[in-house]
Formats: C-alpha cells, structure tokens, sequence
C-alpha cells in the first residue's frame, strides 16, 4: 500500500514540474514573439532622414508662398472692382432721373391744352438740355448710354419686351425703345427695355389682300 501512495505521489509530482515547464515555455516564447513584434514597429517607424525633413519643409514653405499669392491677386482685384464699379447702385438709381424726364415729356406732349403752345416748346426744351447734362456728367464717370435703334437684339445689353410685325426690317431687328440702357466702363447697368421687329404671319397676309380686293371692289 505505501509503495503505491508512493509512486502515485511521484507521479503527480512529476506531472506538477511538466506543467510548470510547459508554463514557462509558454512565456519565453510569447516574449520573444513580443520582442519581434516591437523590433518589427520600430523598424516600420523610421525616422525621416535629414534630406527628407528639408524636403518636406520646402514643400510647406511652396504651399504657403501660393496660398499667399493668391489672396494677394484676390485682395488686388476686389479693390480694383471697388474703385471702378463701387458707384454702380448710385449710378443706377440716378438713371430714375433720365426716366423721370423722360416721362414729364411725355405727360406734356399728350397735354390737349399745351400742344402747339409757346410754353410747351420752351418747357420741352429745357427738359431736353436738363437730360443731355445728365447724360453728359453720366459719361464723364464712364457710365454710357446703349445704342440699340436697328441693331440686332443683344441679350447681353438688351430685353425684348414686345415683338412688332415689320415686314421691312430683319426680324429681332430693335425697332421701339422703351427704356433707354446704359454700361458702366466694360459691364452692362441695365438693360435697354425694346420692341423687335417679326415677320407679318401669311394668315395675316392673306386676310390684308383680302381686305384690299374688297375695297378694289
């Protein structure tokens, strides 16, 4: 009985010491593979040569000098656009004053009483001079009028308001202006407000030759 508790004893004494071994061994090669993994990073991190850091440096250094042109060039501009249309909102609410005299005339001229008046023509006249001066001061500050009387219709300077049969004229020939339009140096203020010629329909022209028979008749 004792020989066996005895050999069992060394046996478990003995499964105890390779246990333990297999721990150990377990350990050391769990720290080597952490040593390989930490040699392994720091190789991957490498620390940027001389060369490299310069290199990136001057790449910075580009950078910045343009990005420092460019809002140089912007700031440039925006003041250039400043000074030259900065009396654009101004400019365009003094054409009101063109407008306004324009339409004075107009109430006048349709005046039953006045026409063919002495007071009428005088009246008329100082309107008249009141307006070139306007357009005069107007032009002295580059803000000019658009000539647009038998040119082709422009979008770019010009709004067609209303289409006018006129078999004489090319069709989106300007014949009517009905609001004068003015430039400021290069850019449009506003637009000239007109009528444009179109051809006269062949339903039309057939109803007029009818219209003509019937009175040869």
């Amino acid at each position: 009985m004792e020989k066996e508790e005895n050999q069992n004893n060394t046996l478990e004494n003995e499964n105890q010491n390779l246990e333990k071994e297999t721990e150990k061994t377990d350990e050391s090669s769990a720290g080597e593979n952490n040593q390989e993994t930490l040699q392994e990073t720091k190789e991957e991190i490498k620390e940027p040569t001389p060369e490299e850091k310069i290199a990136e440096l001057e790449d910075k250094l580009a950078r910045t000098f343009a990005e420092m042109e460019n809002q140089r060039r912007r700031f440039e501009k925006e003041k250039e656009d400043a000074f030259e249309y900065g009396g654009s909102s101004f400019a365009k609410e003094a054409l009101n004053l063109i407008d306004n005299l324009d339409r004075s005339k107009h109430v006048l001229e349709s005046d039953d009483k006045l026409k063919e008046t002495d007071a009428l023509k005088k009246t008329l006249e100082h309107l008249e001079i009141i307006k070139k001066d306007l357009i005069s001061i107007f032009e002295k500050n580059n803000i000019k009028p658009i000539d647009c009387i038998n040119k082709k219709l422009d979008p770019n300077f010009h709004q067609a308001m209303m289409e006018i049969e006129d078999d004489t004229k090319e069709a989106g020939t300007i014949i009517q202006e009905i609001q004068k339009g003015f430039t400021i140096k290069d850019r449009l203020l506003r637009p000239s407000l007109v009528g444009v010629s179109k051809k006269i329909t062949k339903k039309e022209e057939k109803t007029e030759q009818n219209q003509e028979n019937s009175g040869d008749k």
